[in-house]
């Protein structure tokens, strides 16, 4: 399913923070997209160089959080990740917090080969009632020719909690039949904070992985 992982069964991937995008809170008007475009070459570069598997490209810097992307912000992000796809030698995703379908689009924009996002589930956030739209970024994947980039499922949002009851393991398997998720995720409460054994035990069970496995042969 990961080609682009060359076979190996186990990836690294390690994050290009970009810092403030313009027109957020934090952006740094003095230093514009040239300061963005250097701080992001110098994370690129340091992982690269440290044999990292894989790179992915955030916006983790644009507090507080929009569910929604602002034109200016995909525009921004894009010319980002695009001056700098010269450099890039291992595989690349991306992921603008918190918006499923303006990730999808970046990636087309971009070349990337994977989004990982928050594309299920309803949650109580710091943003406010969060519900994101997976049909909108399935859709996206599809009309804009990007079939084959995969949509790596996060099932337990950072700055949330769920309104959904379902165990975690339920609510895996049903994000990969109802949603098509390509790979499920487990993150921790919140930034820098490690996830639960007991979570990441649910999810990564025997009973998932058949599961994702006889649904992929029915695709």
């Amino acid at each position: 399913m990961f080609e682009f992982f060359g076979g190996k069964k186990k990836a690294v991937i390690g994050m290009v923070h970009i810092g403030a995008l313009p027109g957020t809170p934090l952006y740094d008007e003095k230093g514009g997209m040239k300061a963005l475009i250097a701080g992001a070459a110098a994370d690129l570069e340091a992982l690269q160089s440290g044999g990292i598997d894989a790179v992915m490209f955030g916006n983790e810097n644009d507090r507080p959080y929009s569910l929604k992307a602002p034109t200016a912000s995909v525009a921004a992000m894009s010319a980002v990740i695009a001056r700098l796809e010269p450099s890039i030698r291992v595989p690349f995703g991306v992921d603008y917090l918190w918006d499923p379908v303006a990730s999808v689009a970046i990636a087309a924009a971009t070349g990337a080969h994977f989004v990982r996002e928050i594309f299920t589930g309803v949650y109580a956030s710091d943003m406010g009632l969060w519900m994101p739209d997976c049909d909108g970024a399935l859709k996206a994947r599809r009309h804009l020719g990007v079939r084959d980039l995969k949509l790596l499922f996060n099932i337990n949002a950072e700055f949330a909690a769920p309104l959904d009851t379902r165990p975690l393991s339920l609510r895996a398997r049903s994000a990969v039949f109802s949603s098509l998720a390509d790979a499920i995720l487990v993150s921790g409460p919140i930034t820098g904070q490690a996830s639960e054994q007991s979570d990441l035990n649910a999810v990564d069970s025997t009973r998932v992985k058949r599961f994702m496995e006889k649904v992929e042969s029915l695709r």
